[in-house]
């Protein structure tokens, strides 16, 4: 339940914390967490220094941390005319890119396990079926992720 009490400062602080928490569940940083919940909160392009002072962590860490939201797309690193400094912002329609990260976990768990599948010999149906189910379940997570990235693009 929302507190209406709290002060637009102390929103934006629990959004940041609870955003580092979600993306660490899924298997990311913290730190990277953070730095995607700030850009989005704020709307604003900021540089490795304001990072790591907004977030009271080294430059080491904001610097992992841009380069792994970079490469799924999350986020980009743009210039201020005048500034030699590096400043990062969200992408246009970044959930999308998001999401296609997740197809791709997906569709490689999924290969994986089909691999898996083909070296259990055909006499073994139990395991043979149990191993299937489990690879059509990664299949139909990827399917259905798409369809979400779709989605939330075409509304972009």
């Amino acid at each position: 339940m929302a507190d209406q009490g709290k002060t637009v400062a102390e929103a934006r602080s629990d959004f940041i914390e609870k955003i580092g928490v979600i993306v660490q569940t899924e298997g990311l940083p913290r730190i990277a967490g953070r730095v995607l919940a700030i850009l989005l909160f704020d709307g604003e392009r900021l540089s490795f220094s304001q990072l790591a002072e907004l977030l009271q962590v080294s430059r080491g860490s904001i610097s992992s941390s841009v380069r792994l939201l970079e490469t799924q797309q999350m986020i980009k690193r743009v210039a201020k005319p005048g500034d030699r400094q590096d400043y990062f912002q969200i992408v246009e329609n970044a959930f999308p890119h998001l999401i296609e990260a997740s197809v791709l976990r997906a569709r490689r768990a999924a290969a994986d396990i089909e691999d898996s599948l083909a070296e259990i010999p055909h006499s073994e149906e139990g395991p043979r079926r149990r191993v299937a189910e489990f690879a059509a379940y990664y299949r139909a997570m990827s399917d259905g992720m798409s369809e979400v990235a779709r989605l939330l693009r075409d509304k972009g």
